[in-house]
């Protein structure tokens, strides 16, 4: 399963890694780039044990989020 976060800022970039740092509805974790040079701050992404796999657009982020919160709370 993946969880969307938003990229806050690119906090490592060399030539064999890139790390991010990316909020998931306020828990901030380091997330790899690697698989998505084209992701910068500000985009939304998919993650997946610990690594960025898609971008996504803002609306299905929200969009994601909220039925996580609906499962979640049918807890």
């Amino acid at each position: 399963m993946g969880i969307p976060g938003e990229v806050e800022e690119i906090i490592l970039e060399d030539e064999v890694e890139r790390l991010a740092r990316v909020n998931f509805a306020g828990v901030k974790k380091k997330v790899t780039l690697t698989y998505l040079p084209e992701a910068e701050p500000g985009d939304y992404v998919i993650v997946h044990a610990g690594c960025a796999i898609s971008v996504i657009d803002e609306e299905e982020a929200e969009e994601t989020l909220r039925y996580l919160e609906e499962i979640a709370d049918q807890r």
